[in-house]
């Protein structure tokens, strides 16, 4: 779960200087990789150092347009849709199939090494957020099924499919990575084996269409996290939705590292274990897509904290009367809305 390297008390150099590294990355102004209207931009270590337990990417499919079939040997993948529809098929080590329907709001999960397919449904593109669960992963470094095949002697590609070779005269050479064709059918098709063959945890969720896990005055949160999503064990989803002038409070995380998409433009970072707070600061309602390198979410808030000691403690702590104290929150307050 990203870099660990503090459990033996070895200190990041990023982190161990006299001035912080900068926790923020244009990744809508990144360039990345673009066929027409379609494109890849992420935020990796390389873009972003800060960033060693998580990676991020920005995702546009135009109409008839795929991310090619490929898998993550080193990340798993955890997607949020902003726009537009998406197909995916995934394969799992069991050698079960599952291909979903995606909308605005739901998420997938395919754990490292599972093989999937990435299709742009409908006349209108779609656009997503893929999140990994490792910040050294590169989505421009996955392994993509031309770029196998085109790499492999046509004497074994014809044993291995039991074809003749000329069978795969005009095959892609080199990595496809965006393909273009036709528009997929609005029914799933039936796959070539036939049938299909449901795996035991599927790979999709609703996650607004489920009611948000808290409400305030200030503005709402949805979160899922492996107790209500079981299949994603090692990241968690938050949105966050901030009213103008509300701050999700000052908080930290002691069990992963923090991921931020401000929808749509920057992403941010934030190791764990780092006091920090998200405020809007501007004049509209601002949503925040954040993710978290862990299947369990934990988070101590510091109002909560507070709380939770005796009122003599903390008047002794910060010098101050114990009336003063008593005018603190007494329970979790999570979303400050503007006075």
């Amino acid at each position: 779960m990203g870099d660990l390297s503090f459990q033996n008390n070895v200190p990041d150099p990023l982190l161990a200087g006299k001035e912080l590294p900068t926790f923020k990355f244009e990744l809508e102004k990144s360039k990345g990789k673009v066929l027409g209207n379609s494109f890849g931009k992420e935020a990796t270590v390389e873009q972003l150092p800060i960033s060693k337990g998580i990676a991020g990417v920005s995702m546009q499919l135009e109409p008839g347009v795929m991310r090619e079939l490929h898998w993550h040997a080193t990340a798993a993948e955890w997607a949020f849709v902003l726009k537009g529809r998406v197909r995916t098929t995934v394969i799992n080590p069991a050698g079960q199939t599952e291909t979903s329907d995606f909308e605005s709001g739901d998420i997938w999960y395919f754990p490292r090494g599972h093989a999937h397919v990435l299709e742009c449904l409908g006349n209108e593109p779609t656009h997503f957020i893929l999140i990994f669960d490792n910040g050294y992963f590169s989505e421009f470094g996955t392994f993509s099924i031309t770029d196998w095949i085109g790499h492999a002697p046509k004497s074994v590609l014809a044993k291995n499919f039991g074809l003749p070779e000329s069978a795969f005269d005009g095959f892609p050479t080199k990595e496809v990575y965006f393909a273009r064709g036709a528009i997929p059918p609005e029914k799933i098709p039936e796959n070539l084996q036939g049938p299909r063959i449901a795996p035991p945890q599927i790979h999709k969720f609703r996650m607004l269409s489920e009611a948000p896990h808290g409400v305030f005055k200030g503005g709402r949160e949805w979160r899922v996290d492996s107790t209500r999503f079981p299949i994603s064990k090692t990241v968690t989803g938050v949105i966050l939705d901030l009213e103008p002038g509300a701050l999700r409070e000052l908080h930290w995380h002691p069990n992963a590292d923090e991921w931020q998409y401000v929808i749509e433009g920057d992403a941010g970072y934030i190791p764990q274990g780092y006091g920090h707070s998200i405020e809007n600061v501007s004049s509209e309602q601002s949503r925040i897509l954040i993710g978290f390198n862990t299947g369990i979410y934990q988070s101590i808030d510091l109002s909560a904290w507070i709380a939770g000691n005796p009122v003599d403690v903390l008047a002794t702590n910060f010098n101050k009367p114990e009336s003063l104290i008593r005018a603190f929150p007494r329970k979790d307050v999570f979303i400050a809305q503007s006075e």
